[in-house]
């Protein structure tokens, strides 16, 4: 129950006796109507997790919730099956021959102990290489040949779709560059509108953002949006969240509880994905094909930032990440990832399956579910969907970090997102595809500390042992350097497959053709190298940090690209170079010819400044990519769907943001802001009476200035919003 103030009636019928005039809204911005539809209330209820240890029990004792007998399995599960075993069975054979040589071909140490840990280590880590290896080789076969088992575009046919196949858009957002967002929502709807489907189609911008002037730059571009749409008929929704718990997956479960019976289906876009009309249409008609999918999850090409580390990714994504994606499809199959975004939803079964219980427990792995896309998808197929990757399906896109320091800002969430979803392992009924998705995402991390913990031991040896290139008599330690060989291959062979296969299929004119593809490839690789010592000593920050409880800022990395300072990049990685700078003193003293060991992870970090910094140049990329370097086929044949976002984001009107002074003197906007929170009589009881005091000081002390969370809350609340603009009114006369 609200409370009430024993004097809030008497000053609300004083400030409201004789309002003062105010500025008609617009009739072209009222005539819109409500922010969202009418809700339609459903229920969400997160089961809580049985617990690794318990489940372990359950499942020794034989209570563990099983997935069905071979009998029951169709066919593209048998092959799927097949499949994994010659995965497993390549990884383990590979990892196994080289594990031999490697313990065959080292000297006899006098610390044996560190020895067998280092193979242990190498064992572990080529494991992880060959896997990554063998996918990347499964994707090529694919790429060339095709696969009759797997979920393409294809066998979406051309169906007439009646208004069940109803489809919601969402794009939860939290203090994002709000041109970037809108620019690419209005050439989505554009585009759908294109292909005649939109009636089925409503749009849902669901905001988290916490900075007034973030919001207020919302508010006017989506008031903007739905004018420039309303000729079209799109729906475009928006609802800013009071109360913001467990972040984006919290944002989707609350649209899920209000909306989500209204529709079957929902597509989830993050705020810098754009995708085509045909594209979103697609996804909707495979859903109606296949009514035993719960999740189909396209495969987004990276593209719109111009820095080179951005391009390099794009340009890596495009040629290798495809042999990856189309690899993890072959044998994933109808278990396969779900990344969060540019994705379509059953949206039934989620609502009944997939709301996330927090973690039990105390510490940094413990509390709500920070990765929730792997979770969901296990939670999905757990209840009988199946989770398809459409590789093969074009027009779903998504933006890169900038520069370095977003990457690691990104990753850095990732990270612990991933270490929380380990302790779900065990989970009764979750398919064993599954449970190696959320071990291998915690190895994405992992192997990082472990890759720093092996160069160590590697240099412990040295120091105890000698050089471990040469044999005792002086003659080479082939086995050694065949090991380091082979692993070199099995790092660089998918990016040599994922260029043989542009060249096979006669797309090297998309790169700037053949030459270009091939110079393009060997500056992606050299830049790459450089960035893996970065990332592997983040890396282990980020699992020590996420291990004991290091504190975590849940903050987006930016979309729009700024050049990275040397004074930031520097108070990030100077110190990193000052203590390799230590080491190898250290070891010059000690022992010289084991600095040669540490110098292809020394180097880079000795450069990861300058590295960051000329990385984050905007002027640089543009540069790279006039001379014809790391181009990718969206831009030398850009879709119209990317060139109106981006001719979109550069408009002076989309890039304007209103002041707070602006928003109260705009009708309009006060009107967006009204309708954004619906009807609530905020200005009664005694929160009205708090806010009606605090207007009076206002206009007692007209220079005064409203806290960032006063604003919040006087947006939050259209009384007292329309009580604030008419103040501000009398104040200005």
């Amino acid at each position: 129950m609200e409370q009430r103030h024993p004097s809030a009636m008497s000053a609300r019928a004083t400030t409201s006796a004789n309002p003062p005039a105010l500025a008609p809204v617009p009739a072209h911005k009222a005539a819109h109507g409500p922010s969202m539809p009418p809700i339609a209330r459903g229920s969400m209820v997160a089961q809580p997790w049985v617990g690794f240890w318990r489940s372990l029990w359950l499942a020794a004792t034989g209570r563990s919730t099983t997935t069905g007998s071979p009998a029951e399995l169709a066919p593209w599960e048998l092959a799927a099956r097949s499949r994994r075993r010659m995965l497993l069975a390549l990884v383990a054979l590979t990892t196994a021959g080289s594990t031999a040589v490697l313990a065959h071909a080292q000297p006899q140490y006098e610390h044996p102990l560190l020895q067998w840990v280092q193979i242990g280590l190498f064992a572990l880590l080529f494991a992880w290489v060959s896997a990554g290896c063998v996918t990347a080789v499964m994707g090529f076969w694919v790429t060339l040949r095709g696969d009759r088992f797997a979920l393409s575009r294809q066998s979406a046919g051309q169906q007439p779709l009646g208004p069940q196949a109803s489809t919601a858009v969402i794009m939860p957002i939290c203090n994002e560059d709000v041109a970037t967002v809108f620019a690419g929502l209005r050439a989505t709807c554009e585009s759908l509108a294109t292909t005649g489907a939109l009636r089925l189609f409503d749009f849902y911008v669901l905001s988290d953002s916490a900075d007034p002037a973030v919001r207020a730059a919302e508010l006017a571009a989506w008031g903007r949006l739905r004018d420039q749409l309303q000729a079209s008929g799109a729906r475009v929704h928006y609802r800013w969240r009071q109360r913001r718990t467990k972040r984006k997956a919290g944002n989707v479960a609350d649209f899920c509880r209000r909306w989500g019976r209204n529709h079957r289906y929902m597509v989830v876009m993050d705020a810098d994905s754009v995708m085509s009309g045909d594209c979103l249409l697609t996804l909707v008609r495979l859903m109606e094909a296949h009514p035993s999918a719960g999740i189909l999850q396209t495969a987004p090409q990276a593209v719109g930032h111009a820095t080179v580390h951005a391009r390099a990714q794009q340009f890596a994504a495009r040629v290798t990440g495809r042999l990856f994606t189309a690899g993890m499809q072959y044998w994933q199959l109808g278990e396969a990832h779900y990344w969060g975004h540019n994705a379509i939803i059953r949206v039934e079964p989620f609502m009944k399956h997939c709301a996330l219980a927090r973690l039990p427990g105390r510490g940094a792995l413990a509390g709500e579910i920070l990765s929730h896309d792997f979770v969901e998808a296990a939670l999905m197929r757990r209840a009988g969907y199946h989770v398809w990757l459409v590789h093969d399906l074009v027009g779903s896109y998504e933006q890169q970090p900038p520069h370095m320091l977003a990457e690691l800002q990104r990753d850095r969430r990732w990270c612990q997102g991933n270490l929380q979803n380990a302790r779900l392992i065990a989970e009764p009924g979750l398919h064993a595809v599954h449970r190696g998705m959320l071990a291998t995402g915690a190895m994405a991390y992992l192997s990082a500390p472990l890759w720093l913990l092996y160069v160590a031991l590697g240099a412990a040896l040295w120091l105890v042992g000698g050089n471990v290139f040469f044999a005792p008599d002086g003659s080479l330690a082939l086995g050694v350097f065949g090991l380091w060989a082979s692993t070199i291959t099995m790092l660089a062979l998918p990016r040599v497959l994922g260029v043989l296969a542009v060249l096979m299929r006669g797309e090297q004119h998309y790169y700037g053709g053949a030459w270009k593809l091939l110079q393009s490839a060997v500056l992606e690789a050299g830049l790459s190298v450089l960035q893996a010592p970065l990332r592997m000593v983040a890396h282990s920050l980020f699992v020590v940090g996420a291990l004991t409880g290091w504190k975590l800022e849940w903050k987006s990395p930016p979309r729009e690209a700024t050049d990275v300072p040397w004074r930031e990049a520097a108070q990030r990685f100077a110190p990193v170079g000052g203590v390799v700078l230590a080491i190898a003193a250290a070891l010059l003293l000690v022992h010289p010819p084991a600095v040669v060991w540490l110098l292809p992870v020394g180097v880079p970090l000795l450069l990861a400044v300058p590295f960051t910094v000329l990385t984050s140049r905007a002027s640089l990329g543009e540069r790279v990519r006039n001379g014809g370097w790391l181009l990718v086929p969206e831009e030398s044949w850009s879709p119209s769907v990317l060139r109106q976002a981006w001719a979109y984001a550069r408009l002076p009107q989309t890039q304007a943001c209103p002041s707070w002074t602006e928003l109260l003197r705009d009708a309009g906007l006060c009107a967006l802001a009204a309708a954004a929170m619906g009807a609530r009589r905020t200005s009664q009881g005694l929160r009205g009476h708090v806010r009606q005091l605090r207007i009076q000081q206002l206009r007692a002390t007209p220079a005064a200035e409203l806290s960032a969370a006063e604003r919040m809350r006087f947006l939050s609340e259209p009384g007292s919003l329309q009580q604030l603009r008419a103040a501000s009114a009398l104040a200005a006369q």
